[in-house]
């Protein structure tokens, strides 16, 4: 290969870089915005080819969709791995393994008689929708979300582990007050009913018959309202907590689309030289 003909290849792979990683062109804009479509689109084929009555009447007209689906969504992932500088690092990437479920089952189904039980792991494309959101309109309310989650996590974890605790301590007692007699057959299963009746879900499948197990009951459903707003309420302590950039600042901690040419890490300075994951070198 000449090296006229290398150039022009570079430049082509890294045009296809900027429309498949980039947020900030057009092109990028556009083909998320498309990617997202096929991805939802592709999920309702598969969901409709498991009613019986649809896959009856339309089994081929589905057939031909999925099959338009997973061509394109190959044909994407091809692109994907010609235009990363690491493509063993992107084909072994989460989002490169999702990549090749999503599309794998249909190519077995030529190959393995019976693959089609396979045909839910395509349900996997879902993830990809993580990926699309990635565009510039996501990043900040996304950064600071995953803030606030990390920032109240340990007071989570002391209230869950204290849920748990309760859970095993009313689920002795109500075993201790019911018995077997009422369908409370063993301590493991007392600390079911009370997880399900502190959550509020409330199968119905185990109940109290005593006064003393029904009054209990209602102290657990009771406290079914707190499991569910205190960790709520954490993270939105947090989430309020932070402050809010001024103009400037988030003038200059937004990128429009300056993803690393290594890693296709988004979010860097204006101002950055080098990525913040890889320390790649980036263009400035």
């Amino acid at each position: 290969m000449t090296h006229q003909s290398k150039s022009k290849l570079d430049t082509f792979r890294q045009k296809i870089h900027i429309i498949i990683y980039g947020t900030n062109t057009p092109a990028g804009k556009l083909f998320d915005v498309l990617l997202l479509f096929f991805i939802i689109l592709s999920v309702a084929v598969i969901m409709l080819e498991t009613i019986p009555g649809v896959d009856i009447r339309y089994h081929k007209e589905l057939i031909i969709l999925e099959w338009i689906f997973t061509s394109l969504f190959t044909i994407e992932y091809i692109l994907r791995i010609f235009c990363t500088p690491k493509p063993i690092k992107y084909i072994f990437s989460f989002y490169g393994i999702i990549d090749l479920l999503g599309i794998l089952p249909m190519y077995l189904s030529f190959f393995i008689t019976g693959s089609n039980i396979l045909s839910g792991v395509r349900i996997l494309r879902l993830l990809r929708i993580f990926r699309v959101l990635k565009m510039i309109h996501f990043i900040d309310e996304g950064t600071r979300l995953k803030r606030a989650l990390k920032d109240s996590r340990h007071k989570i974890i002391v209230f869950l582990y204290f849920v748990i605790i309760v859970s095993m301590l009313v689920g002795t007692l109500m075993y201790i007050i019911e018995g077997k007699e009422n369908g409370f057959y063993s301590i493991p299963q007392s600390i079911y009913w009370t997880i399900v009746t502190l959550t509020t879900v409330g199968y119905g499948d185990i109940v109290p018959h005593t006064a003393l197990g029904q009054f209990l009951a209602m102290l657990v459903m009771i406290m079914g309202y707190g499991v569910i707003a205190v960790p709520t309420g954490i993270v939105s302590a947090e989430f309020v907590k932070q402050p809010k950039q001024d103009d400037e600042t988030k003038e200059a901690v937004k990128t429009y689309g300056d993803v690393c040419p290594l890693c296709n890490h988004e979010g860097h300075r204006k101002d950055a030289e080098y990525c913040y994951n890889c320390g790649e070198k980036l263009k400035v």
